[in-house]
């Protein structure tokens, strides 16, 4: 039998305890951090700017980028590898006619039969605006983006929020399906995070 130090022992418990219910709130555990971590930070803008940082965290991870990409092809899984098949925007982002998204993309995500991962899947499915190109540019610069309605399809601050913490296909960043890790934390903390950026002015890193 091990024998453990009173501290060390002390310190296994409440690990047990403490880890658990951190990722059941959704704390820092979950992948992201709630806005309240950065209330410490007496300067509105560098706060904001920080809480952005925060967001970045899904932003730039593979659910967000392989639908913003800097061509007319997404990429896909977590490598962000080009798209297999070769596939191109079409028109209006829902691909090329005769090889629209829909065709392979269903309503929902469909596991393979072999168990190894699946095609992902929503009724919106398709790529964002070429205006929303994410892939290659910095997080101050995808703030930037973000924040502009003549490149974001003109939405206003309170739109992005309602659009971050409600919009399904959004949401499937969440819910991936089989084969593919899901963005940080869970969309409602995302959403949180996009209020209180824009209640603190909406400051993008430089």
């Amino acid at each position: 039998m091990i024998s453990l130090p009173r501290f060390g022992l002390f310190a296994l418990i409440a690990a047990a305890i403490i880890l658990p219910l951190s990722i059941a709130r959704g704390g820092e555990a979950s992948g992201l951090r709630p806005a309240s971590a950065f209330a410490g930070i007496a300067d509105r803008n560098a706060r904001s700017v920080a809480i952005f940082t925060e967001m970045g965290k899904v932003l730039m991870s593979p659910r967000c980028l392989n639908c913003h990409p800097r061509t007319d092809s997404p990429t896909q899984g977590d490598a962000m590898l080009l798209h297999s098949p070769p596939v191109t925007r079409g028109p209006d982002g829902f691909g090329a006619a005769g090889m629209e998204c829909a065709t392979c993309h269903g309503p929902r995500n469909a596991p393979f039969g072999n168990g190894g991962g699946s095609v992902p899947g929503n009724d919106k499915w398709h790529l964002a605006p070429r205006s929303m190109a994410w892939q290659g540019l910095t997080l101050g610069q995808i703030c930037a983006v973000i924040k502009d309605p003549k490149r974001n399809g003109g939405l206003s601050l309170d739109r992005i929020v309602e659009h971050n913490a409600k919009d399904d296909l959004v949401g499937w960043g969440w819910h991936p399906g089989p084969g593919r890790k899901p963005a940080p934390g869970t969309q409602a903390e995302f959403g949180a995070l996009t209020r209180a950026w824009v209640e603190t002015g909406a400051a993008c890193p430089k």
